[in-house]
């Protein structure tokens, strides 16, 4: 369960927009779940109106606007609680129970009898336009006495509740925090430009699949809304704009040997790059961004390294690269030449044709990397999130060089890079197989070029894979069922198909390489632990739930408001002594 969590100061804009048609259309049915007492003895589940949510918000703002009190940041609290589309769909009495433990594990009723309670509502219109569950909770920090509910941590709170509600309803659990592994996020503009380019892409292939089947195909504005959806839902992930720079960034990465190398091959990879120098120098880079070349009278957008992946931080990349005065001045020199638009200082190796000859090297190279590793704990958790990273920029290289648009090359990467998105840089940084992956990458990044012929290709592939699926062995013996799925779906399907592209070419193909990889379990929905552990702040909140239903279940609630009486002039600037503690 995802927790979404924002702050307003308009109580009746935040209804209207709930009960209303939404930015696409995509409200249906909006109507109420659960509510203080007051609130739903007064309404029922129909269908709410346009005058049903003016009604709502003069309810909710009462305490507020009758105490005249004024809230740091917006009195309306607002928080969005979605379960992913493939754990299907929950019933009103079920988002109604969840609601209500949600607003007792931030406090936001009578926190176990020691405040009076805040107004609030959770409200239901219908699955998101990418097919999600979802529950929209308002709450009026301005509680019944006029003291302010705490908003302290309360991001992180929410994340705790989302944990606690997931044991407690046996929902997946997020296995992130259990890997200290995230993404990052979009914003809601950054979002609509993602599903725009999204349908495009999504139109365009089934244009492309339907001339190649031939046949009686529907044009694309006459398929089923709900299909055309799908396929504009699987299309958003790999053509979102950052990822395809994260893409590129980590392909030029992994294949460079020093970090003035690494400049070069973005800038050979047509993206705009500009450094971020430490305060009053010219010579020291702290961080870096990059940017697609915009359109004509368009300006560029800018993506710093940590907006793309927490692994392409450039203290992060600096890990595996050579530490020495000499690389540090030649970087520098790059990245001033990057930065003002000049040709690059000194071109290197990314300017030659490889020799033939390293592919088979590289490629024993990566095998008896993989025997390395069998030595390593599956719970090492540095050692793996840097094999993933290496790995992901092995296919994101490919992808790049080969794909004109994101295909199954780049999924894999994306898959993979998912497992190298660790919250904190490794105690000791880990350079295991680093000399032998970055030549692999760098042979890679160079397939457009020319190459050894498929044979070589499909050689390297087949230990790719087996890199993944030991990457896949660590998420599983992790406890991280969703993510070794996902490693697995990237490798059994998308890679295998690539196998079949290459076997395809009319080529040379020794028997060697057309032996089938590894094989890994076949890519099946995970199954979730639900007895584990949780941590001392999720079981906090789990017990915090469960005093109020104890309490809910003895205790019947008052249809009537409780009276609100008008804040009286103040004859002091001091907060009076009844004002309570969260003052």
């Amino acid at each position: 369960m995802m927790p979404n969590v924002t702050r307003g100061d308009r109580m009746a804009g935040l209804m209207t927009y709930l009960v209303g048609e939404g930015r696409h259309n995509e409200h249906e049915e909006p109507h109420l779940v659960a509510g203080d007492h007051a609130l739903m003895a007064w309404y029922d589940d129909a269908e709410l109106s346009g005058d049903n949510a003016k009604a709502i918000a003069r309810h909710l703002d009462r305490p507020r606007t009758a105490m005249g009190v004024d809230v740091n940041g917006g009195h309306v609290w607002h928080a969005s609680l979605s379960l992913r589309a493939e754990e299907g769909i929950r019933t009103d009495q079920e988002w109604a129970a969840i609601a209500q433990d949600f607003v007792s594990a931030m406090g936001f009723d009578d926190n176990d009898g020691t405040k009076a309670p805040c107004r609030w509502v959770a409200i239901r219109h219908g699955l998101s336009q990418a097919g999600n569950d979802h529950v929209h909770i308002a709450v009026n920090l301005v509680r019944e006495d006029g003291t302010k509910a705490s908003t302290h941590l309360d991001y992180q709170r929410a994340q705790n509740a989302a944990r606690a509600l997931e044991v407690k309803y046996g929902l997946e659990q997020l296995e992130s925090t259990k890997g200290e592994r995230a993404t990052r996020g979009y914003s809601p503009a950054e979002q609509a430009r993602v599903e725009e380019r999204a349908a495009l892409f999504a139109q365009r292939k089934y244009e492309q699949h339907a001339a190649r089947v031939g046949g009686e195909q529907p044009e694309w504005h006459r398929l089923d809304p709900k299909e055309r959806q799908a396929r504009i839902t699987a299309e958003v992930r790999l053509n979102a704009p950052r990822n395809d720079l994260a893409r590129t960034v980590r392909g030029a990465a992994g294949a460079s040997e020093n970090e003035a190398e690494f400049v070069r091959r973005l800038r050979r990879s047509g993206v705009l790059v500009r450094p971020r120098f430490a305060e009053g120098t010219t010579d020291v880079i702290t961080g870096y961004s990059v940017a697609s070349r915009p359109a004509d009278g368009e300006r560029p957008i800018w993506y710093g390294g940590g907006q793309m992946g927490r692994d392409l931080t450039l203290p992060r990349l600096r890990e595996g690269w050579p530490d020495t005065p000499t690389g540090a001045t030649d970087a520098a020199a790059e990245w001033q030449a990057a930065g003002r638009g000049r040709r690059p200082v000194a071109p290197g190796r990314e300017m030659r044709e490889p020799d033939p000859e390293l592919w088979q090297r590289h490629t024993e190279e990566i095998g008896q990397l993989r025997e390395q590793l069998r030595s390593i704990p599956l719970d090492d958790r540095d050692t793996w999130s840097t094999v993933a990273r290496q790995t992901a920029a092995a296919f994101a290289a490919w992808s790049n060089a080969v794909e004109e648009t994101p295909g199954d090359l780049a999924e894999a990467s994306d898959a993979l890079a998912k497992s190298a998105q660790t919250y904190r840089r490794p105690v000791k940084p880990q350079r295991a197989g680093r000399v032998a992956m970055s030549g692999a990458t760098m042979l890679l990044a160079s397939v457009a070029r020319g190459g050894q012929g498929t044979a070589a290709q499909l050689a390297m592939l087949r230990q790719l894979m087996n890199l993944s699926q030991a990457v896949y062995d660590a998420a599983k013996a992790a406890g991280e069922a969703r993510q070794a799925a996902n490693v697995e779906a990237a490798v059994r399907e998308r890679v295998m198909n690539v196998r079949r592209q290459l076997e395809a070419v009319p080529a040379t193909t020794a028997a060697s390489t057309t032996t089938a990889p590894t094989s890994t379990a076949t890519a099946t929905a995970p199954t979730i632990d639900r007895s584990a552990i949780v941590d001392a702040s999720v079981q906090e909140a789990l017990d915090k739930m469960q005093r109020a239903e104890e309490k809910r279940s003895n205790t019947t609630g008052s249809p009537v408001p409780p009276q609100v009486e008008p804040a009286r002039p103040r004859t002091t600037t001091k907060p009076g002594a009844d004002r309570g503690p969260e003052r």
